[in-house]
């Protein structure tokens, strides 16, 4: 009688098992073709072009204070959005926080945001030993760092944390490294990329979703789609 051979184990890091989409597909959401899928819910004039650093962009345009979309390389399997299809604004006040929900996400202003932290930092930010990419657990803020991300710490002190490893997600840990770097501050609030229908998918979806709500921009790979 043969024995079955133990099946292989590796620990899951991520869950980016969605689609990725060429620069060619996202142009021709962007160029408004009708091949693209894209149905305008709301049709507003924007720019776009294409950026050396999206990253880089992001992160300064964040730490000015401005709201974004973000979508790069394949979706997130489940209920979370963990950096490839998300919105994300800066945490240190809740300013932010406010507008997201009042006006972009339009929800009741009560709702929290999640602090998405490199996780090389997430010790000093969080009562945390363990990692947490999947956004699963809420640990608490350490108190001398919770008045420097007002905006994703809940009313008990806690914060939905996810972790995040550049190796695993570059284009999202790259900008929160740079963010870091421009504000001291290794952490970004991150919310799903929708307003009240699921959660975007395609580069058609992002750029619907962009022009119904008030982003003040979209990092759709490497193109930033602005309001004129």
């Amino acid at each position: 009688m043969s024995r079955t051979r133990p099946l292989p184990r590796r620990p899951l890091t991520s869950d980016y098992f969605g689609r990725e989409y060429t620069d060619q597909e996202i142009e021709q959401a962007l160029r408004r073709d009708p091949r693209s899928g894209l149905v305008e819910r709301r049709r507003t004039p924007f720019t776009w072009r294409r950026e050396s650093d999206i990253a880089r962009t992001a992160a300064q345009m964040i730490a000015d204070g401005k709201i974004i979309g973000w979508f790069q390389g394949g979706s997130e399997l489940g209920p979370r959005a963990l950096g490839a299809r998300s919105i994300l604004a800066d945490p240190r006040t809740t300013a932010g926080s406010h507008v997201v929900n009042e006006r972009i996400k339009h929800r009741e202003p009560f709702r929290p945001f999640a602090p998405s932290v490199l996780a090389d930092h997430a010790g000093d930010w969080f009562d945390l030993d363990v990692p947490s990419p999947f956004m699963l657990l809420a640990p608490s803020v350490r108190p001398d760092h919770a008045d420097k991300i007002a905006g994703v710490v809940h009313v008990d002190g806690t914060a939905r944390v996810q972790t995040v490893d550049p190796a695993t997600a570059p284009a999202y840990g790259a900008l929160i490294e740079h963010f870091h770097q421009l504000t001291g501050v290794p952490v970004v609030l991150n919310t799903s990329f929708n307003d009240r229908e699921p959660i975007v998918e395609t580069p058609a979806d992002a750029l619907a979703t962009f022009q119904a709500c008030d982003l003040d921009a979209a990092c759709i790979g490497p193109y930033l789609v602005q309001r004129p």
